[in-house]
């Protein structure tokens, strides 16, 4: 009788998981589940090594890593933080204090440069998700998001100087992320930016190098000179006497 009871405990216990209620994943699930396996392989990978060029430059520089509002204020009141203003081509991350739209001269001159060019690419506007930080900023930051730069030391976040903005990077196609990378590679190659590709953040982390607006204006020079040449070309073309040649080209130059 005991064995019977036994055997028939047994033969309940297997039904009831066989027949029992599992939980339905959702499709979304799999799909989420999917898309986080897919390779991530970006070109400016973010590394120890790029942590210290970014260094290495605001040292170059001697860029005081900024500590609190009261310095941050000052910089700004001297003209050595500039405004981030929003544009045709240009916008800013509404949540960014109003307080930190400000960068370097020449950063503003980068984020100008790329926004614009951007723009007439893909009739879109570049977003900035944020600009300079204080270290009582970072160390708060830090708080709540253990991969951003330390406050201080050989790696510290070189937002803390003012040159580094990190542009929007979630929402673009492939083709708007390969067009910013196809942007900056040559620039990276010069020594004039320093970017990384931030993956939890989906942003562009760029530095950008004081050497920048001096580029910046040898290129545009070469521009012009190259518009010169060809507006040479084209008058001679015509039989334009040299005399009113000659003017013409120092005008275009002077542009």
């Amino acid at each position: 009788m005991r064995k019977n009871g036994t055997l028939l405990l047994l033969t309940l216990a297997m039904a009831c998981q066989a027949f029992a209620v599992r939980p339905v994943v959702p499709a979304r699930y799999h799909r989420m589940h999917r898309f986080h396996r897919v390779r991530w392989n970006p070109v400016f990978r973010p590394s120890h090594e790029s942590l210290l060029l970014q260094n290495q430059e605001i040292d170059r520089m001697s860029l005081p890593r900024i500590y609190n509002d009261v310095q941050l204020e000052r910089l700004k009141t001297s003209g050595d933080l500039v405004a981030i203003v929003p544009s045709e081509s240009l916008r800013i991350q509404p949540s960014l204090d109003p307080g930190r739209r400000y960068c370097r001269p020449w950063t503003l001159d980068f984020v100008q440069d790329i926004s614009e060019a951007y723009y007439k690419q893909f009739h879109q506007q570049i977003q900035v998700n944020s600009a300079v930080r204080t270290v009582l900023v970072q160390k708060k930051l830090r708080r709540h998001n253990r991969n951003a730069a330390p406050e201080s030391g050989e790696t510290a976040s070189s937002h803390l100087a003012g040159l580094t903005v990190d542009l929007q990077r979630r929402g673009m196609s492939k083709a708007q992320v390969q067009w910013m990378e196809a942007y900056m590679k040559p620039l990276k190659e010069l020594g004039l930016v320093e970017p990384e590709e931030e993956r939890r953040q989906w942003c562009f982390h760029i530095m950008v190098s004081g050497a920048y607006s001096d580029w910046r204006m040898s290129h545009m020079l070469a521009v012009h000179a190259g518009s010169a040449d060809d507006t040479l070309r084209e008058l001679t073309t015509i039989g334009m006497p040299q005399v009113e040649v000659v003017s013409a080209q120092q005008s275009v130059l002077s542009q």
